[in-house]
């Protein structure tokens, strides 16, 4: 049951297999009796494993999550819908809501190299959505 009283979120991109779900991830676990937070993407695919480790890392856990497509909640309102990469930015639908906020990450599954950069890459991503998201949601 969602609590009437929490702020709703949604988080989007492309897949919903990273950006998106660490947003969520995030959000549940910095301000969990403010927001409700939810991840969708425009055209979902899985959740990515580094994503899930890099989270896992600091204590967050999302390997349960799903990815889901922004078509579950088009009939959703919810008070903030935040994009996270250009594509969702473009393609997609209109949310009723009290916000849209675009804040662009860029896409560590495009990552290339050894296991260790590729994991290093999806840090510094995690590293600068967690910042952004504790200094934005910490305010709203």
């Amino acid at each position: 049951m969602i609590d009437a009283k929490k702020k709703k979120v949604l988080f989007i991109c492309t897949h919903n297999s990273a950006r998106s779900q660490m947003s969520e991830g995030f959000l549940r676990s910095l301000y969990p009796e403010q927001y409700e937070a939810y991840s969708a993407g425009t055209e979902p695919s899985e959740i990515n494993p580094y994503a899930v480790k890099v989270m896992d890392e600091i204590g967050i856990d999302i390997s349960r999550h799903r990815a889901k497509s922004i078509k579950e909640f088009v009939d959703e309102i919810f008070d903030y819908v935040v994009t996270v990469c250009d594509q969702a930015k473009e393609s997609c639908p209109f949310f009723p809501g009290r916000a849209v906020i675009h804040q662009r990450f860029p896409d560590p599954s495009q990552l290339k190299g050894s296991e260790t950069e590729i994991l290093e890459g999806f840090r510094k991503i995690r590293d600068e959505i967690m910042t952004w998201m504790a200094s934005f949601f910490k305010n709203h």
